[in-house]
């Protein structure tokens, strides 16, 4: 019988024996499992924790396209959910599947709730996170932007520049941490100043592993070294000798598109669209009168 069918079956026997489970996949790739049963349970490869005092309200579901919600609450601890790793952002925005299961029969289970983890609130040893259903993401706005620079992302689909190419990226060690976060790197040979200004800087080891900011500013100088400083400092301690990726960055700029990717093809801006003051500028006094581009 299937696990759903065998769940139904059994809650018609009037007594029942259920329990709710949770498995949250971090970003990352962790798994992690977790039930308001007194005792482990374990399917689908995932031991469902006991002993977090993992607990949630109803979950409030709509049939039309209102968002699912609902709140998970928790102890932090080592061993599963810590204070420090939701500081750092690593469980933002984590898939959550939760179960309604039958703890004398795992296998006659039914999925409650998919969806991801929003704001997470921590005190007092414990945290609370919101619960956001899958109709979430129907509240972002969709469809295309007509504008001068180039709306897609550097090595997206639509961009199709390969950054893991030579030359797109490089990795450096830190030498020296600013009191605003700001990073000293050596190591990042051979890239012009600025070569990564805009681009991607990811964490490849120490306590800040995984984590990656927007740069805001490359500056390359005279003895090799670089600067690199992050829009938004990093959540997580990063330490001299920690090793660092930087990705090359693009000011989405057609001169860019062509001299720094040769990807004009590309491109998914429009640099040739009027502004907003060429609906006021009279023939008389446009800058160009051979009824070329008006860049």
């Amino acid at each position: 019988m299937p696990g759903a069918e065998a769940l139904a079956a059994h809650l018609a026997e009037g007594l029942t024996t259920v329990a709710r489970a949770w498995q949250v996949t971090r970003k990352d790739g962790q798994r992690f499992g977790f039930t308001d049963h007194d005792l482990d349970l374990s399917f689908d490869g995932i031991v469902f924790r006991a002993d977090t005092g993992m607990s949630a309200a109803a979950v409030q579901q709509g049939t039309g396209l209102s968002v699912d919600n609902s709140e998970a609450v928790g102890a932090l601890s080592d061993a599963s959910v810590t204070e420090v790793d939701i500081a750092a952002g690593r469980f933002d925005g984590a898939e959550v599947t939760a179960w309604l299961v039958d703890w004398t029969d795992v296998t006659a289970r039914k999925v409650l709730f998919r969806g991801s983890l929003g704001e997470i609130t921590r005190s007092g040893g414990a945290f609370s996170a919101e619960l956001r259903g899958l109709t979430e993401w129907l509240n972002r706005p969709v469809g295309r932007v007509f504008q001068a620079p180039c709306f897609a992302v550097l090595g997206d689909k639509s961009c199709r520049v390969d950054t893991s190419a030579e030359g797109m990226w490089a990795e450096a060690t830190v030498t020296d941490v600013s009191d605003r976060g700001g990073l000293s790197l050596i190591g990042a040979a051979g890239f012009d100043a600025e070569w990564f200004q805009r681009g991607r800087l990811t964490v490849l080891d120490g306590q800040a592993n995984g984590l990656w900011g927007a740069i805001k500013r490359d500056i390359l100088y005279a003895d090799g070294t670089r600067q690199i400083d992050l829009w938004e400092p990093l959540r997580a301690v990063i330490a001299i000798g920690d090793r660092v990726k930087l990705i090359v960055g693009c000011d989405k700029r057609f001169e860019t598109c062509r001299a720094k990717f040769d990807n004009l093809v590309n491109f998914q801006g429009f640099p040739d669209i009027p502004q907003e003051e060429w609906i006021l500028i009279h023939p008389t006094m446009a800058r160009s009168r051979t009824g070329g581009s008006l860049r």
